[in-house]
């Protein structure tokens, strides 16, 4: 959502959170990402008690996996080779939004 509206916290996992709108609980939910979530987004996980995330891609960015097992959330990691190639062709097209997006520019 940088891009659409230019918003730079609203990663895919903030957005997914803020489509399925209030619960009382989430501790029955599993999240799925392409990427492995960065601290922002993996914090929210945290937060919300979110048990349950499945990861695409740790390749192209390792993001929190480890911060996030260590607080008790189970992390499966797929490494998906479509999520791989799509994410390092984004990266490779256009490194200044993904630098952007990550923090990093």
């Amino acid at each position: 959502m940088l891009v659409q509206e230019g918003n730079p916290i609203l990663h895919g996992e903030m957005a997914a959170m803020r489509a399925a709108g209030r619960h009382e609980s989430r501790r029955d939910t599993t999240m799925y990402t392409t990427l492995s979530p960065c601290m922002m987004c993996a914090g929210t996980i945290v937060q919300f008690k979110i048990p349950r995330v499945v990861v695409g891609d740790a390749v192209n960015s390792a993001g929190n996996i480890e911060f996030l097992r260590e607080r008790g959330v189970e992390v499966t990691v797929l490494e998906d080779p479509d999520c791989i190639a799509l994410v390092k062709k984004f990266r490779e097209e256009k490194p200044d939004l993904w630098l952007e997006d990550w923090g990093g520019a």
